[in-house]
Order: structure tokens, then C-alpha cells, then sequence
């Protein structure tokens, strides 16, 4: 369960929609007032000593995330998320205690270490895994982040957040089944564009297909709507992948008016998991049609639904990984005594978890090197809607 001061603060600023946001539970708890006549306590000898009681029956689980500064709405999301899990469990084995990492990741750390926590779900932004991660594995504290940064990734380090090459690679391979052969693609520069075009090129050679043309661009309209028209008066491919948000997207594909022929067959439009909940697509003609893949939204209406009756507004869309991380440790944590370190290579356990973890997101599991696998859908951009063409297995093996 959630530490009983933090519900308090969550369910207080929610009801009454308070603009300030308080740091949640992970801060000292408040010492006993002394008495008038006692003099004031001496300072602890231990600074890093925890200030929570020791438990014995639950397991001690930290969430690190922003719940103050310029992130602290999609933070705070996440932690009401994981909270919600709790309560739709029933969880009394549980204790989930949330740190803010606005202001100092590696400080909040220390302190989830300090307080007996075994395992840490979070930082959310990659910038904060290496300060936090190197203060965990000295504490030998496995790291389940909620960013996509794969090269952070590492034994002690598991990924959560959903990552572009997998989306680039469940799409050419839908395509190929489809029968197209030849792709090209609009690709942003840096490290998003440089794992969208690696994803698209081996996951094209592997169908046996072929990249006639990489496009490179900034991420202005301008500069992408430049890009598009270089890649276009290349022609000679089947389908064109932007890898970018629907805004951009529908940029560059006004400069495709009208079929357009590339080696005998009309250009099919793809794009990436960015484009999920993108209003632009189904105002857009020029992406009529278009594909895309990105994770199951079958169980996100009701998540949506339920996160609002209890906290009055709308959950950000990565909220979900906060729930699904919490039921991910309910679900190793029937084999977990409490007290003892948390068995992070029952994540990597194929033979324990064949078919993976379910959660709202769909099944997920973690490969040897601490990526987050998913089963993806496919959808296809329709005037007005977008359709699911291919779903999401329910379990891998299927």
C-alpha cells in the first residue's frame, strides 16, 4: 500500500484541484514535538538512517518520478497510477513509497535506498537513470525506468518505456506481409531519428526489402516539408516512414497530393508510436490510409474512466506504466520474501512467465538485456477514425 500521509496529500489535492503540488511520501516523516521543558534533539549521526518503521510483512517498492517543476503533472500521474493498482488489488503486501527527482534524481535515490526500498520504478526522464542507477546498484536496488532511452538498458537497468524501433518494426513487418518491398523514410536528427532508421533498416533486410532513401531533417515544419520533397522527387519506393508526432507527420505528407506512383505502386504512408491519440491523422487527407503500430488502447478507456473517478481529471497516456509497474512487482512478488532483495532476473524468466506480463498496455516482458518487449497492434488512418487492422497478440507465443 501507499504510505497513509501520501493518500492523504494525493486524495486532498485532487478533490480541491490545488495549483501547488506537494512532495509526496519519501520525505522525513515530521519527529514528535518535544516537550516544553525537554531540550531540542541532538542531530542524527546517521543522515542517510531511514525515518520509515522497518516492516516485515511488506514489501518496500520506491517510485521515483517529478511531482514538483515543469514535470510534475505527468509525474504525478504516474504515481496516482501506481497508487491506483494498490487499490484495484487490493494489495496489502505492498508499500510504495514516491520520491520526487525534480530537483536532485541521485538524492532521492540515496533516500529511497536509505529507506529500505528493494526496488526503484522510475526515474522517469533518461537523464536522471545514470545519477540514480549507480547510487542503486551499490545498494544492489534494481532500476525499472519508465523511459525509452535503450542504451540504459543493462543487467541492473530495465526498460519500461515504449521504445520507437519496436513500433518501426511490427509496422514493415505488417507491410511486407502486405507485399510491399521497397520503403523510404523521413527520420528527425538525433538519437530518436538515428533508432528509427536502425529499426527501420534491419527490420526491412530481415523481410527481404530494401531502404531506397533516408531523408534527414530538423524538427521544424519547415525543414521537414523540405525533406519530403527531396524524398519524393527520389521516388521509387513502396511506402514512406515518418518517423516524427501527426502534426509534423501531416506536414510532410501534404507534399504527396494525390496517389502518387513509386515504382508502379501507390506510396503507403507509415508512421510511429508517437502518432497514437494524434487528433492531426484523421483531419489530414494526405494520411489517409496511412499505418502505424503502437500499443493496445482496449484496456485504456476503462483505466481513463476509473482514474478520473478517483482523482478528478484525465490520466497522461504514460500513466499506464506506472500501474503496469506495480502489477508487474505484485506478480514477482509471490515468490519474494519480504526483507530480501527483489529477484530482478525473475523479469528476464521466460520459463516462469512464458507468455509474459499482462497489463493495460497489453503483454510485455523484458529481454536478457533489459528491454521492454511489447505486443503491438496495427492501425490504419481512416477519414474521421483510426481502425485496428492487425491487433496485439494477447500473450507472446501466439
Amino acid at each position: 500500500m501507499f504510505d497513509k500521509g501520501q493518500d492523504r496529500r494525493i486524495n486532498r489535492r485532487n478533490l480541491l484541484a490545488a495549483a501547488a503540488m506537494a512532495v509526496l511520501a519519501g520525505c522525513a516523516v515530521v519527529p514528535k514535538a518535544p516537550t516544553s521543558t525537554a531540550p531540542p534533539p541532538p542531530p542524527p549521526t546517521r543522515p542517510t538512517q531511514s525515518d520509515i518503521p522497518v516492516d516485515t510483512e511488506r514489501h518496500r517498492v520506491a517510485l521515483l518520478v517529478p511531482v514538483t517543476g515543469a514535470n510534475a503533472g505527468v509525474g504525478q500521474s504516474i504515481a496516482n497510477a501506481a497508487n491506483m493498482a494498490l487499490l484495484d488489488t487490493s494489495a496489502k503486501n505492498l508499500r510504495v513509497t514516491t520520491y520526487d527527482t525534480s530537483v536532485n534524481p541521485a538524492e532521492a535515490a540515496r533516500k529511497a535506498v536509505a529507506d529500505g526500498n528493494q526496488l526503484i520504478l522510475g526515474p522517469l526522464l533518461a537523464d536522471d537513470i545514470p545519477s540514480v542507477s549507480a547510487i542503486a546498484k551499490t545498494a544492489k536496488v534494481p532500476v525499472i525506468s519508465f523511459s525509452n532511452d535503450e542504451k540504459a538498458a543493462n543487467k541492473d537497468v530495465f526498460i519500461m518505456g515504449n521504445l520507437p524501433g519496436q513500433s518501426v518494426t511490427r509496422t514493415v513487418e505488417y507491410a511486407r506481409a502486405q507485399g510491399i518491398s521497397t520503403f523510404a523514410a523521413l527520420v528527425p536528427r538525433g538519437d530518436y531519428g538515428d533508432r528509427t532508421s536502425s529499426a527501420l533498416l534491419g527490420a526491412v533486410r530481415a523481410g527481404g526489402g530494401s531502404v531506397i532513401a533516408l531523408e534527414p531533417y530538423e524538427r521544424s515544419a519547415a525543414s521537414i516539408a523540405s525533406a519530403a520533397q527531396r524524398v519524393k522527387a527520389k521516388g521509387g519506393f513502396d511506402a514512406l516512414l515518418i518517423a516524427d508526432s501527426g502534426s509534423l507527420s501531416a506536414r510532410a505528407a501534404t507534399a504527396f497530393k494525390g496517389p502518387v506512383k513509386a515504382g508502379g505502386s501507390t506510396v503507403r504512408v507509415l508512421g510511429t508510436e508517437l502518432w497514437s491519440g494524434e487528433r492531426e491523422l484523421t483531419t489530414t487527407p494526405a494520411l489517409a490510409g496511412a499505418w502505424f503500430a503502437t500499443v493496445s488502447d482496449q484496456r485504456f478507456g476503462q483505466f481513463s474512466k476509473s482514474y478520473r473517478a478517483r482523482f478528478g481529471g484525465q490520466p497522461f497516456r504514460i500513466a499506464t506504466l506506472g500501474y503496469d509497474a506495480v502489477l508487474l512487482t505484485l506478480r514477482v512478488a509471490r515468490d519474494w520474501k519480504p526483507g530480501s532483495r527483489f529477484p530482478a532476473e525473475a523479469l528476464r524468466d521466460t520459463k516462469a512467465f512464458p507468455g509474459g506480463f499482462l497489463g493495460v498496455d497489453g503483454a510485455f516482458r523484458f529481454t536478457r538485456g533489459g528491454l521492454v518487449e511489447r505486443a503491438l497492434e496495427v492501425r490504419e488512418v481512416q477519414t474521421g477514425a483510426v481502425k485496428v487492422i492487425s491487433p496485439a497478440p494477447v500473450k507472446f507465443g501466439e
